[in-house]
């Protein structure tokens, strides 16, 4: 019995491991299949073929090379500035400032000029602004648009793919075309653009924009060339390229260039109802741009010749006008300007002007932009019809700001730019405020009567100028008892004083404040203090 009681055992144990082998065959399979399954379930798309990314491999055209070669040149501009009480309570706009915002009356206005964030408001707290503009020169000299800087406390420039932002200076400006000239101190030569010649673009010509729309720096855009010549702004040296490549604001100041990557224009304006892109775009001719750069960096500043002579706009109906009276070319002289080179040469009212020096003239702009170009003192020889009698006058040419000196018009667009924050140096001591000029209409409507005098139109705070009570408004009429006129003056006799010397500002202050009705008369007081160490 012991043989078959063992047996039995054996037995047992073997059905238990045949059932243990079983239940553990069956156990994977269970696993197997749920696994398949699970995969099955995961295919939701099980007759789709997954995608493979093929080898990079750069694609590349006329545009991308004209980016990559460009964006070295092209920067990016932030400003700020905190605008005075007193400056803000001023309803009056500025022709080249941006647009103010969403309920300001002036976006009714299809043309806009713009850089991102506006100055202006009444709260007096720091703005931010941004623009664009280009390099020029290997030392670090930027053009862009004054309507990008105007007005800025400080002006700072980034590079493509340089994080450091590098302090500009601004050193000039001409408002009547809208432009200005930065300068960078990067510690490097900066690659620059190649500037091309405007009067070589014709319509249908591809054009590309680069800029930073909306902060979106060395931002790319493309189209063509729509139309050139056009005259939409009230300034009569400004006539425009018109292109329908993407401008939004923060494109200001950038550069429009060819398809051979030559600059043809300085980004500028645009004509819109909702106050962004609407595919009419306009840029400055960098012609015109080149002409006023070059006189900037040898004097600060922009001089124009002029003869004195006004004349129709309307170049349609001038030209008809012309016909009528038998001429193919010239200006019909409107009126002379009292005094000025024309009257003193012998032209009149009415005189039609056909040649300067042997050459035909074309129409006003021709007129213009010729004469323009002269520094003054230059002698002409004018050829014209009188009622139909052919003769020929002597000229000399006039600086054009002193002969339209008391013109509203042109008083109103010849801003002088102040550097109130610009970095003292032994030359220049650093007090802390900025001055402009009177114009001879601002001199009547203040009922100003001192030949000399600058307006002081800002003051930092916590600076000499402040400590000794130099006042925004009040006009400085003198310093140590020297008489100034402009900036210059002002920065010319600051900087022979040195460092610790003593120095007195004579300045006038009005009875009652300016623009109210109240009769104003001058009270002039000094204001004692010392050159600053730095």
């Amino acid at each position: 019995m012991r043989w078959f009681d063992k047996f039995r055992q054996q037995k047992l144990f073997s059905i238990n491991m045949a059932l243990l082998a079983l239940a553990a065959v069956v156990l994977l399979g269970n696993v197997l299949t749920i696994g398949v399954s699970a995969a099955k379930g995961q295919a939701v798309a099980p007759d789709a073929t997954p995608l493979t990314l093929p080898p990079v491999k750069k694609l590349s055209n006329e545009f991308t090379k004209l980016a990559q070669m460009l964006e070295p040149s092209v920067v990016f501009i932030a400003t700020d500035f905190t605008p005075k009480q007193t400056q803000t309570s001023n309803k009056r706009r500025n022709p080249h400032a941006a647009p103010q915002g969403d309920d300001d009356e002036s976006n009714s206005d299809p043309l806009q000029r713009f850089f991102g964030s506006p100055f202006g408001g009444d709260v007096p707290r720091k703005r931010e602004g941004s623009g664009s503009g280009f390099i020029v020169d290997k030392n670090g000299y930027i053009m862009t648009n004054l309507h990008v800087v105007e007005q800025a406390d400080h002006i700072k420039v980034r590079l493509t793919g340089d994080k450091t932002e590098y302090k500009a200076k601004l050193i000039g400006s001409d408002p009547e075309i809208d432009v200005a000239v930065l300068k960078i101190d990067a510690g490097r030569a900066l690659e620059t653009i190649k500037v091309g010649n405007s009067e070589s673009v014709q319509v249908g010509d591809w054009a590309v924009a680069i800029g930073a729309p909306f902060g979106l720096e060395t931002s790319v855009t493309a189209g063509i060339v729509s139309a050139t010549g056009r005259d939409i702004s009230p300034q009569q040296f400004q006539r425009f390229i018109q292109t329908d490549a993407a401008i939004n604001p923060g494109n200001s100041g950038g550069p429009l260039v060819n398809i051979n990557g030559d600059v043809i224009g300085i980004n500028t304006m645009i004509a819109t109802s909702s106050g962004g892109y609407q595919g009419i775009g306009f840029a400055l001719p960098i012609n015109t741009a080149v002409r006023s750069y070059n006189q900037i960096i040898q004097s600060g500043k922009v001089s124009r010749g002029s003869i004195g002579i006004k004349f129709p706009r309307n170049q349609a109906q001038m030209e008809m006008t012309l016909k009528a009276l038998g001429f193919k070319h010239g200006v019909i002289i409107e009126s002379v300007t009292s005094g000025g080179p024309a009257e003193k040469g012998g032209l009149k009212g009415e005189d039609v002007l056909l040649a300067l020096n042997g050459s035909p003239i074309k129409d006003g702009d021709d007129l213009v932009g010729r004469v323009s170009d002269m520094p003054a003192g230059t002698q002409v020889t004018i050829g014209l019809d009188r009622d139909g009698q052919k003769m020929d006058k002597k000229v000399t040419i006039g600086d054009r700001d002193e002969v339209f000196k008391d013109d509203p018009q042109l008083a109103s667009s010849r801003r002088e730019m102040t550097e109130p924050n610009e970095k003292p140096s032994m030359n220049t001591p650093r007090f802390g405020f900025g001055v402009r000029s009177l114009s001879p209409t601002e001199r009547k409507e203040l009922k100003y009567e001192l030949p000399s005098g600058v307006m002081v139109t800002t003051v930092e705070e916590n600076s000499p100028a402040e400590e000794i009570g130099i006042k925004e408004k009040d006009i400085l009429a003198s310093i140590n008892r020297k008489p100034v006129s402009s900036f210059e003056d002002v920065k010319a006799i600051l900087g022979s004083l040195k460092p610790g010397a003593p120095v007195a500002f004579r300045v006038m202050r009005p009875s009652a404040p300016l623009g109210s009705r109240a009769d104003i008369t001058w009270g002039g007081i000094y204001l004692p203090g010392t050159v600053p160490q730095n």
